[in-house]
């Protein structure tokens, strides 16, 4: 009898047992899905925490990047947000170190899969980026990515920004469970965003609201309406950070405007500045509506205001009142490559702007009622000065040359009666010259000063020169500066700028005057080609020396960088006689 195989003997209870490591197998892998999903849900309620857990606008859209990053296990993440014309005006990014991200320089606008997304703002999963028909390729110095999952983000059903997946770890693709993930993050981060916004807009508008009371208290306590422009550009910079706030007003009473306040980067080059009537900043006065750009000084209009002096980037110019009654033009801007303004932004500088005028205009009617109790007390004193003081002077200087007659015998009397008629009527005189002085004071209405003759003088000028040159005023010219030296700076202005229109070959010409009280001085910078040193005849510049040793100052010459003249001219103002 055959013995059967030993192998036949073992077959009967090893099949049993391998199913059952299979099932155990089995078994197990799903165990490890749902702990790995399990994990994964405890994640994102861990992330949708962290996101609502901060009120902070910029805090919370770093968390969201961050988060939907370690959701889906991805290498690189970004949150565009979306400004005006669907384009992006703020991209935060997660996984690039800070030297990756200043080799590629600016952040994308919106094109390629970026801006596909944009347009279609839907879900969006791709196993390589680079084969979509829409992608566009990367930028020099961008880090290679395949694998791409996208999806948007909404605020109250408005696109608020998209949130932009690469690289998977591992290799491995995203799938239908990182897409559901991202929406549900997505849409936690809608509310999260909601809420900062919210808060962000409630806090803002705490700034402002005290920012209008300070600025009413101070106007209605009497504060100078110069400082008070100055504190309104103040406080323009800060509550909206921008770089640079200017406030300009109407100069003279003319088509052209004078930047009297600045605040920020650069401040001190256009405090003064004349705006022709050719900037944006006097089509904003003459229209009355408001003005935004992305890149303030490469717009036409630009041309001869603070954008032509400075390099500004995103900004907007807006009235400072409404209707028939603008007081000026305020500009709020940032340098090239800052942040461009929100509308929120915007409409809150528009309704404090509107606050402002309208105090400038209550401590305005304020000044004028002021000023007509002044004017009312001098014609008061000019009146009783003249009823009363002179009749009674001249009255007394009647009586007493009668009595001069009647001591004839005695001249020693006599001569000092005389001598008091005398002082008598240098007396009357005295007064009268303070009655007219009083009466003329009131008739004077400020027009045609020394700041509205140099402005002359330089239009005058822009028709050798070919172009107007840039004017900067500081300081109370029309009121502090003696009559003598007003006339002696602008023959010097005059001279200055004919040489430069003869000799210097100038495509551009600054010119500063300014006052503090004591002294007057006047800088004349150009671009020209300089003074040349073979030229030994410099009339012109001797008389210009000769105009200040006259009046105690002096005249310096010196070359402008990288090329053209500078003239200074500076002289002191006399001494003034004290009680």
């Amino acid at each position: 009898m055959a013995e059967r195989p030993a192998e036949g003997l073992d077959n009967g209870p090893t099949a049993p047992q391998l199913r059952l490591d299979e099932l155990l197998e089995g078994l197990q892998a799903q165990i490890t899905q749902v702990r790995a999903t399990r994990d994964r849900v405890h994640t994102l309620l861990d992330a949708v925490l962290s996101i609502g857990s901060d009120l902070d606008l910029d805090v919370v859209l770093r968390r969201i990047t961050e988060s939907a990053v370690a959701l889906v296990d991805a290498q690189y993440g970004a949150l565009g947000v979306l400004g005006d014309e669907r384009r992006i005006r703020q991209f935060i990014t997660v996984g690039m170190d800070e030297d990756t991200v200043r080799r590629i320089g600016h952040y994308p606008e919106g094109h390629g899969i970026l801006g596909l997304l944009i347009k279609e703002p839907e879900p969006l999963r791709l196993a390589d980026l680079g084969r979509h028909a829409a992608s566009v390729g990367f930028p020099e110095g961008h880090p290679p990515m395949t694998t791409f999952l996208g999806a948007p983000v909404r605020v109250r059903d408005q696109v608020f920004g998209n949130l932009y997946l690469t690289d998977k770890r591992g290799g491995a693709q995203f799938d239908d469970e990182d897409e559901a993930v991202l929406r549900t993050l997505a849409a936690a981060a809608g509310v999260a965003i909601d809420n900062a916004r919210l808060y962000d807009e409630t806090r803002r508008r705490e700034r402002w609201l005290a920012a209008s009371s300070e600025l009413t208290r101070s106007l209605l306590s009497g504060t100078d309406p110069a400082q008070v422009l100055r504190q309104v550009a103040a406080t323009v910079r800060t509550l909206s950070d921008a770089d640079l706030v200017t406030l300009a007003v109407p100069f003279d009473g003319g088509e052209e405007l004078v930047i009297e306040a600045a605040d920020g980067e650069g401040a001190e080059r256009v405090q003064g500045l004349v705006l022709p009537a050719t900037t944006l900043a006097t089509k904003v006065y003459h229209s009355n509506q408001r003005i935004s750009s992305s890149a303030l000084s490469q717009e036409p209009q630009a041309g001869g205001g603070s954008a032509a002096q400075i390099d500004l980037g995103p900004g907007f110019l807006l009235p400072l009142g409404g209707g028939e009654h603008v007081r000026g033009v305020l500009q709020v801007a940032n340098l090239p490559g800052g942040a461009e303004f929100s509308e929120a932004a915007m409409t809150m500088v528009d309704g404090f702007a509107d606050q402002a005028a309208l105090a400038l205009e209550i401590a305005e009617h304020r000044r004028e009622a002021e000023q007509l109790l002044v004017l009312s007390d001098r014609d008061r004193i000019a009146r009783d000065l003249h009823d009363l003081a002179i009749q009674r002077l001249f009255a007394s200087g009647l009586t007493l040359n009668s009595v001069i007659g009647r001591v004839s015998d005695r001249p020693e009397v006599a001569e000092r009666v005389q001598r008091v008629v005398d002082d008598l009527d240098d007396t009357i005189k005295t007064v009268r010259g303070t009655i007219y002085a009083l009466r003329e004071r009131d008739r004077d209405d400020g027009h045609g000063g020394l700041r509205s003759k140099l402005l002359a003088e330089t239009d005058q000028a822009a028709e050798t020169l070919g172009f107007t040159p840039a004017l900067r005023m500081t300081g109370l010219l029309d009121t502090d500066v003696p009559a003598e030296h007003a006339e002696h700076v602008l023959a010097v202005l005059r001279e200055t700028l004919s040489n430069t229109a003869r000799h210097a070959h100038a495509s551009a010409v600054e010119v500063t005057a300014e006052t503090d009280g004591t002294r007057l001085g006047l800088r004349v910078a150009d671009n020209g080609s300089g003074i040349d040193p073979a030229v030994n005849r410099r009339s012109g510049l001797d008389n210009l020396r000769r105009r200040a040793t006259d009046l105690g100052g002096s005249l310096t010459i010196t070359p402008n960088q990288p090329t053209g003249t500078v003239v200074e001219w500076t002289v002191p103002f006399p001494a003034r006689a004290t009680n």
